[in-house]
C-alpha cells in the first residue's frame, strides 16, 4: 500500500461522512465475546495504558478520522485516565480501527505506532486535531509528528513501510471477524459490548458496579 503524499490527499474525504457509527450507547450481552480472545493481543502487539491487575479492562477499538472516537478522546477519556486508569482500576487497551478515508486513517495509526514509546501521545494530538489535519492530512500530521520527534525522512520512511499498513489493517480485520466490530468506536468492559461514544456520566455508570463487586 503506498502512502505516500498523493495517495493521503487523493483518500481525503469528509470527515462528518466518515463509518464512525451511531452515537447512541447500544450494550451488547457480555457473553457473546470470548473475555479470553479478546484481551489475547493482535498481530503488533497491544498498545495499554493502566496495570494487568486492574479490576476492569476496556478493549476500545477507534479510528483517528472518526469524529465520534474524538469526542469520546477529548471529553471522556480525561476523566477516564484521571480518575480510574492512573488511579490503578481500570486497564485500557486500544486497538486501530481505520475508518474512512481508509489511506488517511492507515497513515495516522502507523505514525503513531512509529513514535515507539509516545504512541499515546500523538494519538491524542491527532484526535485533538482532527478539525485541522482533516482539509490537509500529509502537511498536518508531518506537523504533528515534528513535534513528536520526527524528521522529515523518518516521516516519510514510516509512512512507505507496507508490512506496518498491513499489520494495522489486520487488527482491524480481526475485531471484525472474531469480536464483531462493525464501527467505531467500540468498547468492551469486561467483555461487555458496547457501540458509540460513551460521555463520562454513561462511563461512571458502567465502571463504578463492576469496581465496587471486584
Amino acid at each position: 500500500m503506498d502512502l505516500s503524499r498523493r495517495h493521503l490527499l487523493a483518500g481525503i474525504g469528509t470527515l462528518a461522512l466518515a463509518s464512525a457509527g451511531p452515537l447512541s450507547l447500544r450494550p451488547a450481552a457480555a457473553q457473546d465475546v470470548n473475555v479470553e480472545a479478546l484481551h489475547r493481543a493482535g498481530p503488533l502487539g497491544d498498545q495499554v495504558l493502566g496495570p494487568a491487575t486492574a479490576p476492569v479492562t476496556i478493549v476500545e477499538y477507534a479510528s483517528v478520522t472518526c469524529p465520534h472516537c474524538a469526542t469520546f478522546h477529548q471529553q471522556t477519556y480525561p476523566t477516564l485516565k484521571s480518575k480510574y486508569i492512573d488511579a490503578g482500576k481500570v486497564r485500557l487497551i486500544f486497538r486501530e480501527f481505520p475508518t474512512a478515508p481508509a489511506p488517511v486513517s492507515i497513515a495516522g495509526f502507523m505514525l503513531a505506532r512509529c513514535s515507539g514509546d509516545r504512541y499515546f501521545p500523538l494519538l491524542e494530538a491527532l484526535f485533538d486535531q482532527q478539525q485541522s489535519w482533516a482539509q490537509d492530512p500529509y502537511n498536518g500530521f508531518l506537523r504533528i509528528a515534528r513535534q513528536a520527534g520526527f524528521t522529515q525522512e523518518r516521516f516519510d520512511t514510516c509512512l512507505k513501510d507496507e508490512k506496518l499498513a498491513m499489520a494495522i489493517q489486520e487488527v482491524a480485520q480481526r475485531g471484525n471477524a472474531e469480536f464483531k466490530v462493525e464501527s467505531t468506536p467500540t468498547f468492551f468492559i469486561n467483555g461487555k459490548k458496547y457501540v458509540g461514544v460513551l460521555s463520562v456520566a454513561e462511563l461512571e455508570k458502567i465502571l463504578e458496579p463492576l469496581l465496587k463487586s471486584g
